[in-house]
């Protein structure tokens, strides 16, 4: 590449979205470390492939520029495995920009010659869940709030960024609902079961007040110096009860968020309206939890039917 064409490569990492990208794999995803430089280490490749193909935007790439790239690792001498986890850093990348809504499709969704079968996300029974959501000890200013903030996640399915920027406002009691601004400042009702409602008042009324300061605001969720809470913040307390409770499943604050639908699609919600609750603009996002109720009935097949 000539020297204008490095320059827009570099410009390009930015455009593409790496940095929030790696925040993803690191409080949501909760990779260790040596996962996200590894994963970076593959994405950036690819990054600066796409910049000598002229393409600076993950909204110009097709599926062809994809198999391109793959089919010049493999003529590199990469071996299988590797090209395959090249390709996994790769699905997940435009994974997370198709979810967050930066990009209109996945162009890696319906490769398939050098992924595995698809990595499902992770979920919660709901005996775990109900041991997560009992973990707090409620003796302490912290164990009530953290119990507010568990419930609340699990009743509404928030995303962990849109958990830690509530609002009290926002928290309409008398309707039993809540207001959540979501991607693109979308905002959608999402109702709050009586168990969040009862916990968040309790916090409200008997917690909040003691670790309010002057950088609170109207923030809903205060960390213990008074200011609002975190994505890390959050995403340590989570861990914490995780081990507490006993859970070996891999969780993360969005595993909440998916153990919510899928838990709603067991019990026979319709996908329309998990993805109306989600805040997903394009059903096909929501369409995952589908994939996770098959596995579910063909569990529960294999565990019951007499002749599975």
């Amino acid at each position: 590449m000539d020297e204008k064409s490095t320059d827009k490569a570099a410009q390009s990492l930015n455009a593409f979205g790496v940095s929030s990208y790696v925040t993803y794999l690191d409080v949501e995803e909760g990779l260790s470390a040596n996962t996200i430089e590894a994963y970076m280490h593959n994405v950036n490749r690819y990054v600066s492939y796409l910049a000598s193909k002229n393409i600076f935007s993950p909204s110009e790439v097709e599926k062809e520029h994809v198999t391109d790239y793959l089919y010049q690792l493999r003529r590199l001498g990469l071996s299988p495995n590797s090209v395959s986890r090249n390709f996994s850093a790769l699905r997940s990348y435009h994974l997370f920009m198709f979810r967050e809504g930066r990009v209109p499709g996945d162009p890696t969704e319906t490769i398939e010659a050098a992924a595995h079968k698809r990595k499902l996300p992770d979920v919660l029974s709901i005996e775990e869940t109900f041991r997560l959501l009992d973990a707090p000890d409620l003796s302490t200013a912290l164990g009530v709030r953290d119990k507010a903030m568990l419930e609340f996640a699990y009743a509404t399915g928030t995303r962990v960024s849109e958990l830690v920027g509530m609002t009290i406002p926002n928290v309409l009691f008398k309707e039993n609902v809540v207001r959540i601004t979501g991607k693109g400042s979308k905002q959608r009702m999402v109702p709050l079961g009586s168990a969040a409602k009862e916990n968040v008042k309790h916090y409200l009324n008997h917690i909040r007040g003691g670790l309010a300061g002057t950088s609170s605001k109207d923030v809903l969720f205060l960390n213990a110096r008074g200011g609002p809470m975190t994505r890390m913040g959050f995403w340590k307390i989570l861990r914490k009860y995780v081990i507490k409770a006993g859970i070996t499943t891999h969780t993360t604050p969005h595993t909440l968020r998916h153990s919510f639908a899928t838990h709603l699609l067991e019990g026979g919600a319709d996908i329309r309206v998990i993805q109306e609750l989600l805040g997903h603009s394009n059903v096909a996002t929501t369409e995952i939890y589908t994939h996770i109720d098959r596995e579910y009935l063909k569990e529960v097949h294999h565990n019951f039917h007499p002749r599975a």
